[in-house]
């Protein structure tokens, strides 16, 4: 039901697969689905009735001994999505790095139907949440991270110098601790937001990732490089520059989470 010329109306579980799932779930049994697709599907019932999800793909002719070692703890998973997983198909299209609306939902509850006007006119929806069930970036693991507040090396960053590469670039770092209590690999993601070019960019960008391997309470200082490869795009000029923007950056575990911090890139 995946690929060329297979395109669908509903993105939930085909056939009989649904009722077989709460037939299972049911039985009160604690219990794994492992979800075989090529595409994001709207997983909202399993998401609040079974206690694990695993998204396997189409992992290929090793599946079966992959799997049973995640399933039975020989591995700790660090796999994170590569798209968004909507809560309906009326989302989509549905990706993290949209472009930001002349209304957005800042500060508003989305997590139940508009009581007012104030609360209806926004880029929202009256009978769903905007955001993802499970949002590009996100997965989980045996054990959990958490982060500590960013530091910059600076707040303020010259187009110019960054254009001539005359300038140092910025250095974000924050700390991961594994704070559970088996070791487990994590996959500590950057993102970006410019405001105030002269084009619309995206509320968040992956400008950059990396994995990490901690024992069980271990910490770890992780830093990233900004520099023009990171805050240049392509203008209403078609030049590859940066711009003077307002700028803010996140590093965290998927790209709705994370610590942020704001720097200015001026003249």
């Amino acid at each position: 039901m995946t690929g060329e010329a297979a395109s669908r109306a509903h993105l939930g579980l085909p056939g009989n697969q649904q009722h077989l799932l709460e037939a299972v779930a049911a039985t009160g049994k604690p219990i794994v689905l492992v979800v075989f697709s090529g595409r994001p599907l709207t997983l909202g019932w399993a998401a609040n009735h079974v206690p694990a999800i695993l998204e396997a793909w189409f992992p290929g002719m090793q599946a079966g001994p992959a799997l049973v070692r995640v399933l039975f703890g020989d591995v700790n998973p660090s796999g994170k999505l590569t798209v968004s997983f909507p809560r309906s198909v009326g989302q989509e299209p549905l990706y993290y790095n949209a472009l930001n609306t002349g209304r957005p939902a800042d500060g508003i509850d989305l997590t139940r139907p508009p009581t007012d006007h104030h609360e209806k006119y926004h880029s929202r929806y009256v009978d769903e949440q905007n955001s993802a069930l499970f949002p590009f970036g996100y997965g989980l693991s045996y054990t959990n991270f958490t982060y500590s507040p960013l530091q910059l090396s600076a707040t303020q960053l010259s187009p110019s110098g960054l254009n001539q590469k005359t300038e140092q670039s910025l250095h974000v770092s924050t700390t991961v601790k594994n704070s559970g209590s088996r070791s487990g690999d994590e996959i500590v993601e950057l993102y970006i937001r410019l405001r105030g070019a002269n084009i619309s960019l995206p509320v968040r960008q992956l400008e950059g990732f990396q994995r990490i391997t901690l024992a069980a309470g271990e910490s770890k200082r992780v830093e990233f490089t900004v520099g023009r490869d990171e805050l240049a795009f392509w203008n209403i000029d078609m030049q590859n520059t940066v711009e003077p923007a307002s700028a803010t950056v996140w590093i965290g575990p998927s790209s709705a989470e994370g610590e942020s911090a704001d720097f200015a890139i001026s003249k």
